[in-house]
């Protein structure tokens, strides 16, 4: 069988040489390419490195961020229906900067459902889409949050907004989440998601005290 292969392709080589060696016909000479009159012209890589460099250093923006840095306690309700009774429970927050500054890590510890619960969750801002981004995971699943937002300008309030799988409903849903700072050493975050009717309601609240 792989003779037979061969001598097959023996026969074919003449004609494939033939073919390569016949004359083409004459080709025309293709016009240049005329450059478009608001054509850019090319960066240079010091002009490339100056909008990374730019897009890579942390700002005022990363600032505002300072605040919900260090060891907090923490009081969680939750509500697992609209109208329901919350569940309480109690939990510590520690929080640190990382990668110089650009991120802020937080590692949480707690109970939900009165079971040992564990999350850590990354937040920073994004200067090229000039807004807060988030990252969440944590010991109740094997999904990651994402969360997109702004801040007030006073750095007082930041509204986010995510989507999450929900594997009950087996759907895509959105969350709401709003971190609002106190002062130095309280913040207060809520969090909204649908209801059964589709209806957003809270459904959870964490009031965060510094540690002293």
């Amino acid at each position: 069988m792989k003779r037979n292969v061969l001598f097959a392709l023996l026969a074919t080589l003449p004609l494939t040489l033939v073919a390569q060696d016949a004359p083409k016909a004459e080709e025309k000479p293709k016009a240049e390419a005329k450059p478009k009159a608001d054509a850019k012209p090319a960066m240079s890589e010091k002009e490339m490195m100056e909008i990374w460099q730019k897009m890579a250093t942390p700002g005022d923006a990363h600032k505002k961020l300072e605040p919900f840095v260090g060891s907090f306690t923490a009081k969680v309700k939750m509500w697992m229906a609209p109208g329901a009774p919350p569940e309480e429970s109690e939990g510590t927050s520690e929080a640190k900067w990382a990668l110089g500054n650009r991120y802020v890590e937080q590692r949480f510890e707690g109970a939900f459902m009165k079971q040992p619960f564990s999350g850590i969750g990354f937040t920073g801002y994004d200067n090229y889409k000039k807004r807060y981004v988030g990252v969440w995971m944590d010991s109740m699943g094997t999904a990651m949050m994402t969360t997109t937002g702004t801040a007030d300008a006073a750095g007082k309030k930041f509204t986010s907004s995510g989507k999450m799988d929900d594997p009950v409903q087996k759907k895509t849903t959105t969350m709401k989440e709003v971190m609002t700072l106190v002062d130095n050493d309280n913040h207060h975050f809520e969090m909204w998601g649908p209801g059964p009717d589709g209806k957003m309601f809270k459904t959870m609240e964490i009031t965060y005290t510094r540690k002293k």
